[in-house]
């Protein structure tokens, strides 16, 4: 399948958001910045937690650019493997605890 939804190519043009609300982007930007610079976290903490949003909310960009900035910044892939398996446990969580929802729906229905 040539054609997809997503091209890798499309992240390298992220910093064009601009082109249609310059002064929305480059809030956007500061912040996004300020945000992962060392502060409380350093910069490769933060790069590991990115990985592992990303594939919590499974942006492919999001993944392609943490997957090579977390490597770049020395974890291993056993270090990134283990932080997607959290993210998964905490989605997994997530939808599981929301079960309560249901069997508290059920038992008010079936009354």
């Amino acid at each position: 399948m040539s054609n997809h939804y997503y091209n890798a190519e499309d992240l390298g043009k992220f910093g064009n958001i601009g082109a249609y609300q310059k002064e929305m982007a480059d809030k956007f930007f500061g912040w996004y910045g300020e945000v992962f610079k060392d502060s409380a976290l350093s910069a490769k903490e933060k790069s590991l937690i990115a990985l592992a949003v990303a594939h919590a909310v499974q942006c492919p960009y999001c993944i392609d650019a943490y997957s090579s900035d977390a490597y770049e910044k020395g974890y291993s892939e056993a270090q990134m493997m283990e932080a997607v398996h959290v993210a998964s446990a905490i989605k997994g969580g997530a939808v599981l605890v929301h079960g309560v929802q249901m069997m508290n729906k059920v038992k008010e229905i079936a009354m």
